[in-house]
């Protein structure tokens, strides 16, 4: 038997399911684009053996070769850390070559998809231009900063666990952490030592003291005060008797003038010092990535842009910041390399200075004033700028 369908029936309901929305045109990189980015940088195999081996294998192998020289010859090769092997190694090489290869893997990751033929493939796929430049941020900063941060632990590792157990200032082993006060109190009980080897300042308007030169002269150092040129300026008298009253006091006369450098050493970094060393590090790690993303996207291709961020970080910034060229100044303090030397930990020489200690204030001395908010200000605008010009060049590129 043949049944009708019923006319009055309403036909099938539709599907309530709704289709997921599509975000591919959302300027807001996903999750998956950032680990598309990050893998495919990590790919690259000459440029991640690169990165090693400049943030963790200059410095071990320096400090491995040092562990093993005082090992085997104690007497002759000092101790593998301390805190001048630290200033040393994160000044000279973590924060210069840090901002270096950070600007490298940012070239990179801005020029790669030109340099292999691969932008026409991106853009077909619907995402969007600046979500695929945006990307490249996160991406670049997981793979950098790590790698750095692993360098700069095995460096505080050995400078704290390897430091020297003595203090050696101008060839005299030294008490550690004496106020001046104290420092002079010693210099008084060891004068000789102190006579014969620490500097002594006089300056042209010094007022020569008769008493204090017939002291110093009067101490038999060996080889002529060990070789070194006269301490008394020419011309002056010198008493043929002296008391060891008058030696003490002009040991600690010499100890006055000598406390600013002694201050300024310690036997190992302190651990405010390495907290704060590590996120200026990180500071000029993010500024060279971000500059060099940008640069290569502008540019195109890598190579340029490398050579140009090498010539700004060791050229131009050492230049400028310290240089006064008139009608210039506030050009100069547009330069990120100043705004960011500005932020130098106390306790770290400056670009080009050797000063700098924990106590010796803010560390910013013979560079090019700048107030923290000018400082601030430049770094932003460098990173902002850069993260403009560089999205802008991606979304206006042919495909």
């Amino acid at each position: 038997m043949t049944t009708r369908p019923d006319i009055g029936a309403s036909p099938t309901a539709p599907s309530t399911t709704t289709a997921r929305p599509d975000h591919r045109g959302s300027w807001i990189p996903s999750g998956s684009m950032i680990t598309t980015r990050f893998m495919e940088l990590r790919k690259r195999r000459g440029l991640m053996i690169a990165l090693i081996l400049v943030t963790i294998g200059i410095p071990t192998l320096f400090l491995v070769i040092r562990l093993l020289l005082h090992a085997f010859a104690p007497h002759t090769y000092g101790p593998a850390g301390g805190y001048s092997i630290y200033t040393g190694l994160v000044v000279g090489l973590l924060n210069v070559f840090g901002f270096i290869v950070a600007a490298t893997l940012g070239a990179t990751a801005g020029s790669v998809d030109m340099g292999e033929g691969m932008f026409r493939h991106l853009v077909v796929t619907g995402r969007s231009r600046l979500a695929l430049y945006l990307a490249r941020i996160p991406a670049g900063l997981a793979i950098i900063g790590p790698l750095v941060a692993v360098g700069f632990t095995i460096v505080c590792a050995v400078c704290v666990f390897a430091a020297p157990t003595k203090l050696n200032d101008q060839g005299v082993i030294v008490p550690v952490d004496l106020s001046s006060t104290g420092f002079q109190t010693w210099a008084g009980d060891h004068a000789d030592e102190v006579i014969c080897n620490f500097g002594i300042a006089f300056g042209p308007s010094t007022p020569v003291d008769p008493k204090l030169n017939a002291a110093i002269n009067s101490v038999n150092c060996a080889n002529g005060r060990n070789g070194r040129p006269t301490k008394v300026p020419l011309g002056t008298h010198v008493q043929p008797q002296v008391s060891p009253a008058q030696i003490r006091d002009a040991a600690r006369s010499i100890a006055s003038m000598n406390y600013t450098d002694y201050a300024r050493q310690f036997l190992y970094p302190s651990t405010s010092l390495m907290i704060k060393s590590g996120l200026w590090i990180e500071l000029e790690v993010i500024v060279g990535f971000v500059v060099g993303l940008g640069l290569g996207s502008l540019i195109g291709q890598r190579t340029v842009a490398v050579v140009l961020m090498i010539v700004l970080e060791v050229i131009l910034t050492p230049a400028l910041s310290r240089a006064r060229i008139p009608h210039l100044l506030n050009l100069q303090r547009a330069l990120v390399g100043l705004a960011t030397a500005h932020f130098t930990p106390s306790g770290l020489p400056v670009i080009g200075d050797g000063g700098g200690g924990p106590s010796g204030g803010s560390g910013i001395h013979g560079l090019l004033p700048e107030s923290t908010t000018v400082a601030i200000c430049v770094i932003v605008a460098w990173l902002v700028g850069w993260t403009v010009i560089g999205a802008w060049r991606m979304m206006t590129r042919d495909a």
